[in-house]
């Protein structure tokens, strides 16, 4: 079986002018990317091999084996950067991560599968599921209690309340 890739850090450019680069992590903790030392692409492939690092805003200042120049690390700009799902820690009861809604079923408050989590998304307000139903295009539901009341990630489904059309301002 493939690999469930979880984004963890983009590249954000050179520091400095010995071939440092700027990683912003989306971990809880950024150093703990230097646990997981090889980070991929988005393909699996090899992506950083991080040799050392230490915290700085928003997440590291690295050395890493693939660059040695400024301008190397500024060529990666953007790189976003993954790991396999299994290399993270267990979440604590009644936690989970949101990479693993990803392709569980969405269903109806009467139980009935209206479709399938297909990604879940920030575009800088809150989390986003985009739910994709069987026939049909996809449509994106806010990741709130009164929207997606009921999560069960252990059997794969969450409950959605599709939220009432709006068909735009009226007079």
């Amino acid at each position: 079986m493939a690999p469930r890739l979880i984004l963890v850090a983009q590249v954000g450019g050179a520091f400095g002018v010995r071939g440092e680069v700027r990683i912003t992590a989306y971990t809880a903790d950024p150093k703990a990317l230097l646990r997981y030392r090889d980070l991929m692409r988005q393909d699996g492939s090899p992506g950083l091999t991080l040799l050392s690092g230490r915290a700085a805003k928003a997440g590291l200042v690295a050395r890493v084996k693939e660059i040695e120049t400024p301008e190397q690390a500024d060529a990666l700009r953007g790189l976003n950067l993954y790991i396999d799902r299994d290399l993270l820690p267990p979440p604590d009861e009644d936690e989970f991560y949101l990479a693993d809604l990803v392709g569980i079923e969405a269903r109806d408050t009467a139980g009935v599968v209206i479709g399938k989590v297909i990604s879940v998304q920030n575009f800088g307000a809150d989390d986003l599921l985009e739910i994709k139903p069987p026939v049909g295009p996809s449509w994106w539901l806010p990741f709130t209690r009164e929207a997606v009341p009921e999560v069960n990630v252990g059997e794969r489904w969450v409950t959605v309340v599709r939220p009432d059309e709006v068909d735009g301002d009226r007079d």
